[in-house]
């Protein structure tokens, strides 16, 4: 596990490869947690982007991954990206990975990101609250653990509005028992 800053170079090397080719994105996962729930180490960055985008560009994005130092086995994403499933960036210097999404878990998300300095200094696109929320949960029916504890810290940080969009898309994905079920649970129990 590694604290946060030990991916600043990576994530902004690939941020960059993004912004160049006008591709949308957001940082989402455990990095989230430093922004809206609680700061946590994190094995990992997990990065939402266009799908569309980049598939339209999607050689010249594998290109520019492999310029900026960045391991891709170049079928891998080219599969990955054409089937909208995850796949992984390798920082051989850092020894760090990036897992990279190319879909949105949650319908529009990439529209409603918010910039936040990640970074001193360096303000990155992340999901929004709300989405991180839903997101959250959606890792929590999957079974994991630690999303249960994210999902209780942001929670406590919702909006009126943002708990009623998490509830909405809690009751679209038949998940409101569960995250009735998450919220009610002690802090004792994830410690």
């Amino acid at each position: 596990m590694f604290p946060i800053e030990a991916f600043r170079g990576p994530v902004e090397r690939f941020v960059a490869i993004l912004k160049s080719l006008d591709i949308r994105h957001h940082l989402t996962g455990g990095v989230v947690s430093v922004a809206w729930g609680e700061p946590r180490l994190t094995q990992d960055i997990d990065i939402v982007i266009d799908r569309v985008s980049t598939l339209a560009n999607v050689q010249t994005f594998i290109d520019a991954v492999r310029s900026a130092g960045f391991y891709a086995d170049e079928q891998g994403v080219r599969n990955a990206v054409q089937s909208g499933k995850p796949f992984q960036l390798l920082d051989p210097v850092e020894v760090l990975k990036l897992d990279v999404y190319p879909r949105e878990l949650i319908p529009g998300e990439l529209s409603r990101s918010v910039l936040a300095e990640v970074f001193p200094g360096s303000s990155i696109a992340i999901v929004s609250r709300s989405d991180a929320a839903v997101s959250k949960l959606i890792w929590v029916s999957r079974g994991s653990h630690k999303s249960r504890q994210d999902l209780r810290q942001i929670v406590r940080r919702l909006s009126e509005v943002e708990v009623s969009f998490l509830r909405t898309h809690a009751s679209r994905l038949q998940l409101t028992d569960l995250l009735d079920s998450v919220l009610l649970e002690s802090e004792e129990l994830s410690e």
